[in-house]
């Protein structure tokens, strides 16, 4: 386990922006999936889903910057 964190630890020292970025590419998929009606826009596109992961990710993303 610690070997793990130590490689994420560097990973994302070397990609400072990657969670930042991935977590807005959630929130624009979420607005396309708004207004693409299909069989698979029940609960999960209702709640909102992405917007919420991708904001949190986003923001876990700008704190870990500063960090790291």
């Amino acid at each position: 386990m610690n070997r793990f964190l130590d490689w994420l630890g560097e990973f994302l020292n070397e990609r400072g922006g990657l969670l930042p970025l991935l977590g807005m590419a959630l929130i624009v998929i979420n607005l396309i999936l708004q207004f693409v009606p299909g069989p698979g826009s029940g609960w999960f596109v209702d709640s909102n889903l992405l917007l919420h992961v991708g904001l949190l990710v986003s923001l876990f993303g700008l704190l870990l910057i500063r960090v790291l």
